[in-house]
C-alpha cells in the first residue's frame, strides 16, 4: 500500500497561493509518484478568495492565534483570522479521514509554515513559530514538514 500524504495544493500545481500562482515543484512530484498523495489549500477551504491580499500573522504564531491571542490579518488591514480557523479546522477533518503519514505544507505561510512564518509586518521578516493549521495539527501527532525540508531529506538518502 503507498504512502498517504497530505500536501498544499499550491505545492502540486493549483493556482491557489494569494496571488494566484502556484508552487509546482517537478522534483517534488518524482519523489511523490508513487504515493497517495491528497492536496488541499487551508485559506481556500477557510472560504478566502484567489487572488487575495497577502496575510501574516499579528501578535505571535499559530498557537496563539488558535488561543485568541493573536489574529491574521491581510496586507490592506483587514482581518481574517476567523477563515483561518475555519480552514484549519477543516484540514484537521481531511486529516481524520484520510489518516496522512506525512504532511507536507510550504513553507512561511500563515497557514501552512512549519517552525518559522513571516512576523506580521509585511516586510519579509521571519519569527519561529507555526501557521494556523500547522499548529492545530500538530496536536494530532501527524509528521509535519515544509517542502524544502522534504527535499533536503529525500536528497540526502539518494
Amino acid at each position: 500500500m503507498s504512502k498517504v500524504i497530505l500536501i498544499s495544493a499550491c505545492l502540486k500545481g493549483f493556482a491557489c497561493r494569494y496571488n494566484g500562482d502556484s508552487f509546482l515543484l517537478p522534483e517534488l512530484e518524482t519523489v511523490l509518484s508513487d504515493c497517495q498523495v491528497f492536496p488541499c489549500c487551508p485559506e481556500l477551504m477557510g472560504g478566502l478568495a484567489i487572488p487575495r491580499p497577502p496575510a501574516e500573522i499579528r501578535g505571535g504564531d499559530g498557537r496563539k492565534v488558535i488561543a485568541g491571542e493573536a489574529k491574521v490579518v491581510n496586507q490592506l488591514g483587514g482581518e481574517c483570522t476567523g477563515e483561518f480557523l475555519k480552514g484549519a479546522y477543516a484540514t484537521l477533518k481531511l486529516c481524520e479521514e484520510i489518516k496522512p503519514e506525512v504532511v507536507l505544507f510550504k513553507a512561511h505561510s500563515p497557514s501552512c509554515g512549519v517552525g518559522r512564518i513571516y512576523d506580521g509586518s509585511f516586510r519579509g521578516r521571519f519569527i519561529s513559530g507555526d501557521g494556523v493549521t500547522t499548529a492545530l495539527l500538530r496536536e494530532t501527532g501527524v509528521q509535519i514538514c515544509t517542502e524544502e525540508d522534504f527535499l533536503l531529506k529525500v536528497r540526502a538518502n539518494h
